[in-house]
C-alpha cells in the first residue's frame, strides 16, 4: 500500500469544498465556532460510521452499489439544493433562526452527502482491503481517516472564525457564492451531466 498516496487522497477529498465544508463555513459566520462544533462532531461521527460500514459491508455493497448510488445521487442532490436555499437565505431575519447547525444536522448531512458516500465507498476497498484483511487493520484505518475528516471540518471552522468580519461585511455575496457552490455540487453529483 502506498501510504503517501492514501494520505494525499484522504486530505484532498476531506479538505476541499463540499456540502459539509460549505455548511460549516456558513454556520460559523452565522452561529459562531462553538455552536458549529456540534455540527462538526455530528458530521465526524457519521463520517466514521460510514467508513466502518464500508469496511464491514464492502462485498454486499459491491453487489448492490449501482442501485444505491443512483438513489443516493438523487437524494443527495435534492438535499444539497435545499441546503443551497438555506445558505442563500441565511442572515435574513426570518431565516436566521431556521438554519440547523447542531449535532443532529451534522450527523444527518453526512448520510445524504454524495461526496462523503462516494469517498467512504472507495477509500476502504481501494486502499485498505487489497493490502490488509484483518478487522484490526481496517479499524485502525477507519480511525485514521475519521481523524483526518475531523481535522478538515475543524479547519473550516477556524477559517470561518478567522475571516468572520470579512464574511459579515460581504454576507449576501458570500451566501450567494456558497449557495452557488452547493447548486454546482448538486448538479455534478446528480448524474445529470
Amino acid at each position: 500500500m502506498n501510504i503517501l498516496s492514501f494520505i494525499i487522497y484522504c486530505i484532498v477529498v476531506t479538505f476541499t469544498p463540499g456540502p459539509t465544508n460549505i455548511v460549516i463555513l456558513s454556520s460559523v459566520q452565522h452561529h459562531g465556532a462553538r455552536k458549529t462544533m456540534g455540527y462538526v462532531l455530528g458530521a465526524t461521527l457519521a463520517f466514521g460510521l460510514l467508513l466502518a460500514a464500508s469496511a464491514l459491508l464492502n462485498r454486499l455493497l459491491a453487489d448492490i452499489l449501482p442501485h444505491i448510488l443512483g438513489v443516493m445521487q438523487i437524494i443527495g442532490s435534492l438535499y444539497m439544493l435545499y441546503l443551497a436555499y438555506q445558505v442563500y437565505r441565511m442572515g435574513r431575519s426570518e431565516a436566521a433562526g431556521q438554519q440547523a447547525s447542531g449535532f443532529l444536522s451534522g450527523l444527518l448531512m453526512q448520510f445524504a452527502n454524495p461526496k462523503v458516500l462516494l469517498f467512504t465507498l472507495t477509500v476502504i476497498p481501494g486502499y485498505v482491503m487489497p493490502y490488509y484483511s484483518s478487522p484490526a487493520a481496517s479499524s485502525i484505518f477507519v480511525i485514521v481517516i475519521t481523524v483526518i475528516g475531523f481535522l478538515a471540518f475543524t479547519a473550516w471552522v477556524v477559517f470561518g472564525s478567522v475571516f468572520k468580519s470579512f464574511l459579515e461585511r460581504h454576507q449576501m455575496l458570500m451566501n450567494s457564492i456558497m449557495a452557488l457552490f452547493l447548486v454546482y455540487s448538486a448538479v455534478m453529483v446528480s448524474g445529470i451531466l
